[in-house]
């Protein structure tokens, strides 16, 4: 879907904004508010979509729509890209075509030399933690299975989404379980569960580096 905010003319430099939300039940109204107040002239979504989705139209159709000159802007990185590695290939894409790119939590902005440096630098720490989060809690729970105890996996989460979330816990102190639970479409139920079951099998402190793209 696209929501065009103003008319404007083919020669004339846009600022193009994306909204993600990965399931249906959830609103766009927080990232369509500061992506207005941004100066987007259209704004395209995807609604029920996750972030590893092999198809985002709203996304592709954003890309797609991208002139020389445009600002691309997001609320969040994790809005738009799936990976390190997805983030920066797209960074590439947009300088060969001359586009620039805004993240308004983040306060990353490729139009100046140190908004790209400090964009290569958040998404390589970032990487970095999620990767410890979850090497250190695939090995917590391990030994704790070497222990003889039992563990679980609650209904709706993935070991691998239950590292992400304890690495969210860590790296934004103060996020809540219901705001979690909105990012992973699930119950703040399911959340408390995850967090009772594995939130001590993490045996060493992890880098907090402020970043949570």
């Amino acid at each position: 879907m696209e929501r065009k905010l103003n008319r404007i003319s083919k020669d004339t430099c846009r600022t193009i904004g994306y909204a993600r939300v990965s399931t249906e039940d959830q609103h766009l109204d927080l990232q369509i508010n500061a992506l207005k107040l941004a100066g987007c002239n259209a704004i395209f979504e995807d609604r029920g979509v996750s972030a590893t989705a092999k198809r985002r139209p709203g996304f592709e159709r954003a890309l797609s729509s991208l002139q020389a000159g445009d600002v691309f802007v997001v609320w969040k990185m994790d809005r738009a890209f799936r990976s390190l590695k997805n983030a920066l290939n797209i960074l590439e894409e947009f300088e060969n075509r001359g586009i620039e790119f805004r993240c308004l939590t983040e306060d990353i902005d490729t139009t100046t030399p140190m908004g790209k440096c400090m964009y290569q630098i958040r998404h390589v720490f970032s990487e970095l933690e999620r990767n410890l989060i979850r090497e250190r809690t695939k090995a917590g729970m391990e030994a704790a299975r070497q222990r003889g105890a039992h563990l679980g996996r609650p209904k709706k989460l993935s070991h691998p989404q239950i590292a992400d979330m304890l690495g969210l816990l860590q790296s934004q102190p103060g996020i809540t379980p219901a705001q979690i639970a909105g990012q992973f479409g699930v119950s703040s139920r399911t959340i408390y569960r995850a967090l009772s079951q594995f939130a001590n099998v993490k045996e060493e402190p992890v880098i907090n580096t402020g970043s949570s793209a």
